[in-house]
């Protein structure tokens, strides 16, 4: 089979930055539990279901406004209710251009994708905050797998594909910062390290790609389309492919049933979701 292509060092991807106290993480963590957020479904394209987001800071001011954009960020009426998690924001200084919580649920995926496509080529960057996780959900990356632990900003690179699942539960709630570049964004990522657990994926070999597609092809031909096609979905999660190797399956999967507009549908998807050049 084509191996995976070679990417840039784990730590480009993704990297681990300041730690935080714990008492300020357990503060926040109850915040983001408690405050009556007004969480959404957005960007469904990108998900099986499950994944939710609501606004800290953004350029309307208004939390149910979650789908990110260029802009100067002002604090959300949500913010008003977690001094804890506005004060560790307004102590790092960054220049914000959104801010969010990002919960996702048990048994629930973000699908292999980029991010930053649509917005100006100017340099920005995407931080994490953990506030309540499980070893169970984990970000794939280059493929590799990594569990963004607690207690530590996290600095993720979205232009690289990735994608985020979450297995068991409870659920994983992330502070999500997109920042633009600065002195106090430098500083802070000044002092990045490698992910302290990272698991490369196996390889997946001919024999085990063509008994998943024939597996995806038996539910497909019982009726059960949409299953099919996250059981392809999910060898993201599973391997190191090539990428977009899961979208060719199902592209792929579609065709040999005879379904071209299925198949066109997932080619363009998959064109979209990795901001491939048309």
């Amino acid at each position: 089979m084509q191996e995976a292509q070679p990417t840039a060092a784990l730590s480009g991807q993704v990297a681990q930055l300041d730690r935080l106290d714990g008492q300020l993480i357990e503060r926040m963590r109850h915040e983001a539990l408690t405050a009556p957020a007004p969480w959404k479904v957005e960007y469904g394209e990108f998900q099986s279901g499950g994944w939710w987001t609501t606004s800290l800071m953004n350029a309307s001011g208004e939390p149910a406004d979650v789908r990110i954009a260029d802009g100067t960020a002002r604090p959300t009426a949500l913010l008003e209710h977690m001094p804890a998690t506005a004060g560790l924001l307004a102590e790092l200084g960054l220049s914000y251009m959104w801010v969010r919580l990002a919960r996702l649920e048990a048994n629930a995926f973000l699908w292999e994708h980029r991010d930053y496509d649509e917005l100006d080529q100017v340099e920005r960057h995407r931080l994490h905050i953990p506030l309540h996780t499980n070893s169970s959900a984990f970000l794939v990356t280059g493929g590799t797998k990594v569990h963004m632990a607690g207690g530590r900003i996290w600095r993720l690179t979205p232009t690289y594909a990735h994608g985020v699942c979450n297995m068991l539960g409870p659920d994983r709630i992330h502070l999500i910062a997109d920042v633009y570049a600065d002195d106090a964004y430098d500083r802070l990522a000044g002092r990045a390290d490698a992910p302290a657990a990272a698991e490369r994926l196996p390889l997946a070999t001919e024999a085990v790609l063509a008994e998943r597609f024939d597996a995806a092809r038996r539910l497909a031909d019982l009726g059960y389309t949409t299953a099919a096609e996250g059981l392809l979905l999910r060898l993201f999660y599973s391997f190191a492919l090539p990428t977009g190797t899961a979208y060719d399956l199902i592209a792929d999967l579609h065709t040999c049933r005879g379904d071209a507009e299925a198949s066109r549908r997932w080619t363009t998807a998959k064109s979209k979701l990795l901001a491939l050049a048309s």
